[in-house]
C-alpha cells in the first residue's frame, strides 16, 4: 500500500513538472511572438514617420515655391499664413495618427502575452 501511494505521488509530481513545463514552454513561444510583433512595429511606426517627414517636407517646399513666385509681400504673408496653418493642422493629425499606432502596439503586445493557448 505504501508503495501505491509512493507511486501515486511520483506520477502526479511527474505529471505537475510536465505541466509547469509545457506552460513555461508556451510563455516562452509568446514572448518570442510578442518580439517579434514589436519589431515589426518599430519598423511601422519609423516608415511612418518617414511618410509623415516626407509630406511635411513636400509642403513646405510648395510653399516656399510660391511665396518665391508671388507678385509682392502681402501675398507671401498670405502664403505663409496657410502653410502654418496647414502644417499646425497635419501636426495634430500626424500625432493623433502616431499615437494611435503606439496604442495599437501596445495592446497587441499585451494581448499576445496574456493570451491563453
Amino acid at each position: 500500500m505504501a508503495k501505491k501511494s509512493s507511486d501515486q505521488a511520483a506520477d502526479a509530481a511527474k505529471q505537475s513538472g510536465e505541466a509547469m513545463t509545457d506552460q513555461m514552454r508556451a510563455a516562452a513561444e509568446r514572448m518570442q511572438a510578442t518580439g517579434s510583433a514589436v519589431a515589426d512595429s518599430s519598423s511601422q511606426l519609423g516608415t511612418k514617420m518617414l511618410d509623415q517627414a516626407e509630406a511635411n517636407t513636400q509642403e513646405a517646399f510648395r510653399a516656399m515655391r510660391a511665396a518665391a513666385q508671388a507678385n509682392d509681400v502681402s501675398e507671401v504673408m498670405r502664403i505663409q499664413a496657410e502653410y502654418l496653418r496647414d502644417q499646425g493642422s497635419r501636426s495634430v493629425t500626424q500625432a493623433r495618427e502616431i499615437g494611435e499606432l503606439i496604442a495599437s502596439f501596445g495592446r497587441n503586445a499585451i494581448g499576445s502575452m496574456t493570451r491563453k493557448d
